[in-house]
């Protein structure tokens, strides 16, 4: 929604600013992009797994997926170099702050049993990363058309210095982090 991405830079960001007592808003941490990636094991038994997987990630994203291919091959996953194996989509901007705002007011809420994301999914350059075991929480798929679960993994991609800088800005977001 540009309404998200206009409330965090005219609100959020001076907010922030104001509280880390940074003397210039470049120096704010904010989102670069995010990344939402499936691999989809299914596709070794049935050729057309990955045309489910590419079609319900542009159905949540709003972006068609690049199918990512291996790099190495395995043999005892029975997976050869240069097979489609999976699917990604790298979101910025607005529709970058669009999904985000669907998440955390949309598809949170669907989660059952929900209590909140851990506060130790960061990696060492202050990323986020999700993992989400089913698809079906978000309101795009129809769950009578899906043959099997399919997980994915987020990525918020952040600009900041260290993991504190990540964990402020996405509460300010208003991401559903529990200590």
């Amino acid at each position: 929604m540009i309404f998200f991405s206009q409330h965090f830079y005219k609100k959020l960001l001076p907010e922030m600013q104001k509280e880390m007592n940074l003397s210039s808003a470049m120096a704010v941490p904010r989102l670069e992009k995010v990344v939402i990636s499936m691999s989809v094991k299914q596709v070794l038994q049935e050729k057309r797994a990955l045309e489910d997987a590419v079609h319900e990630l542009s159905l949540i994203t709003g972006q068609k997926p690049m199918i990512t291919k291996v790099k190495k091959s395995i043999a005892n996953f029975k997976i050869r170099k240069g097979m489609s194996i999976g699917c990604k989509v790298t979101l910025r901007s607005s529709i970058m702050y669009d999904f985000v705002y669907r998440l955390i007011n949309v598809v949170f809420p669907r989660i059952r049993d929900f209590r909140g994301l851990s506060s130790k999914a960061f990696d060492l350059q202050g990323n986020y990363n999700i993992g989400i075991k089913e698809e079906v929480i978000f309101p795009e798929i129809d769950y009578d058309k899906i043959r099997f679960n399919k997980g994915m993994n987020i990525t918020f991609v952040i600009n900041s210095k260290n993991t504190q800088d990540s964990l402020f800005l996405l509460k300010k977001l208003g991401v559903p982090i529990k200590k």
